[in-house]
C-alpha cells in the first residue's frame, strides 16, 4: 500500500491524534514523528522511512525503518543506534546528521537535530542559583555589622 493511501486512512482516525482547540494545531503522540504534528511529512506510520529520537535510561536512542523490510516483519525492520550521554553535542549531533547526509530523509534533518538537542539539554543537570546579593538598607547594614 501507498505512503498516500496510508496517509488518507491514517488521517481522521488515529489512537495517536492529540486534539487541543478546535482552531489551534492537531499534535500526534506516534513513535517516529519528531515534530509530533500531525502531518503525512512528519508521520512515522503512514512513510516507509522514518526517523525515531528518543532518550532510553539517558542514552539518546535513533531508530530508522528500513524501507525494504518486509511489512510482517517488526522488529528486523529497524535498525537501532545509541549515543552514550557524555559523548558530547557536537558528536551526537554529527551521528544525527549522516543520516541524512545519507539521503535518509534529507527533509528531517533540521527537526532531528532539534530533538536530539533538546534531549540533550534536558539531560544536563542544572546550575545551583547563585547566592542573592543584598540590595539598599539590607546591604548597608551588612556591610557595617
Amino acid at each position: 500500500m501507498s505512503s498516500d493511501l496510508q496517509w488518507l486512512l491514517l488521517r481522521k482516525s488515529n489512537s495517536y491524534i492529540v486534539k487541543g482547540l478546535p482552531e489551534g494545531p492537531i499534535f500526534s503522540k506516534e513513535p517516529g514523528n519528531l515534530l509530533n504534528l500531525h502531518s503525512h511529512k512528519y508521520s512515522g506510520l503512514a512513510n516507509a522511512k522514518t526517523i525515531d529520537v528518543s532518550d532510553v535510561n539517558g542514552k539518546i536512542t535513533v531508530t530508522t525503518r528500513k524501507p525494504k523490510a518486509s511489512p510482517y516483519a517488526v522488529a528486523p525492520a529497524r535498525s537501532t543506534s545509541s549515543i552514550r550521554s557524555r559523548s558530547g553535542s557536537r558528536r551526537a549531533l554529527g551521528i544525527i546528521a549522516s543520516h541524512s547526509k545519507r539521503g535518509y530523509r534529507p527533509d528531517l534533518r533540521k527537526a532531528a537535530l532539534a530533538r536530539t538537542a533538546a534531549l540533550l539539554s534536558a539531560q544536563k543537570e542544572p546550575k545551583e542559583a547563585p547566592a542573592r546579593k543584598l540590595r539598599g538598607k539590607k546591604a548597608i547594614k551588612g556591610f557595617k555589622a
